[in-house]
């Protein structure tokens, strides 16, 4: 083979190889997402950057994705760095839930959600009552006729601190069937997992938790759920009722997990995010993932977010002024 047609093919052969190396640029709807984590790893906000990361890039929708773990300030820390570099931060993402509305609410840190770009809330998961299943009581009308009868009688734990979400939903819960929700007496752990064991031992009679953790332990037989924060049943558990159903007028809430960019992302940045949660959502990379974790798919994009969040921020804003933490 001459040295001419031997560089021909390496040229056609180099030509081709960035032919496809382009095709495979091109496959990805976004080349790269950094996802910016306010607490450790491991923890909720962690799975949940670290689960989406894995469906997007593995769908070929991100072409990769990297991921910064930032704890401090109730979140406060990610929030305010977030805004600092948001001049050089169209590539990045940042998880939150919940707690952004409560803690702005509690002046936790001076930042809110308006102080941020809402890309989209993605999953959620519904808080659940539950109770020992060698409890006596068998259903969520008991637990709230005992609850009437003797407030004291009845201990409520949860794994946030006092005027926490799980103090939150079990005094909304209590609310909504007829009971003074400063009455509640709830019993703080430092986590979801102290909690449980502090209802399994009985020192809490019953439990406000995430609906996540209580199905499973549901399926091992140690605990009964009394009642889902939801607005109907969930299919992962027909027979357990929601609490609206179970008498708690108005006790339905879920707590969700998403996204934002930094402030003043430009709406092109931002349809191009969206687009790419929505195209996740039909691809069997996020069902092996969402299905994995035992995540519900909540889908509130762009404005429907930022509407979302307001009437959050208003029903726990109301709540939280009603039991004296406001």
């Amino acid at each position: 083979m001459s040295k001419t047609t031997r560089r021909g093919l390496v040229a056609v052969a180099a030509a081709f190889g960035l032919a496809v190396a382009s095709a495979g640029t091109q496959a990805a709807d976004i080349e790269s997402i950094h996802f910016l984590v306010p607490g450790g790893a491991g923890g909720g906000w962690d799975g949940t950057a670290r689960g989406t990361g894995e469906a997007l890039t593995k769908a070929g929708i991100v072409g990769q994705a990297s991921y910064e773990n930032m704890s401090g300030g109730g979140g406060g820390k990610a929030i305010a760095h977030l805004i600092e570099i948001a001049d050089k931060a169209d590539d990045t993402l940042m998880v939150n839930s919940t707690p952004i509305v409560i803690r702005s609410l509690q002046k936790v840190f001076p930042q809110s959600f308006r102080d941020l770009t809402p890309i989209a809330g993605t999953i959620g998961d519904y808080a659940a009552l539950v109770v020992h299943t060698d409890s006596d009581i068998q259903d969520f009308g008991a637990l709230a006729a005992a609850f009437k009868a003797d407030p004291t009688s009845v201990s409520l734990g949860g794994g946030s601190v006092a005027g926490g979400m799980d103090h939150l939903v079990a005094a909304m819960i209590m609310k909504g069937a007829g009971g003074n929700p400063t009455d509640v007496k709830y019993v703080p752990y430092d986590a979801g997992g102290k909690a449980m064991a502090g209802l399994l031992s009985g020192e809490i009679q019953a439990l406000s938790t995430g609906f996540g953790e209580a199905i499973e332990l549901a399926k091992q037989d140690q605990v009964r759920i009394l009642c889902v924060t939801s607005a109907e049943r969930l299919p992962a558990a027909t027979d357990v009722p929601t609490c609206i159903e179970a008498g708690a007028a108005g006790a339905e809430f879920v707590n969700w997990r998403g996204f934002f960019g930094a402030p003043g992302l430009s709406a092109e940045k931002q349809k191009a995010y969206i687009d790419a949660f929505t195209k996740m959502y039909d691809t069997p990379e996020w069902e092996t993932v969402r299905a994995r974790n035992g995540w519900v798919n909540i889908f509130n994009p762009g404005e429907d977010f930022s509407a979302f969040l307001e009437k959050q921020e208003r029903e726990i804003g109301g709540l939280m002024k009603e039991l004296g933490f406001l």
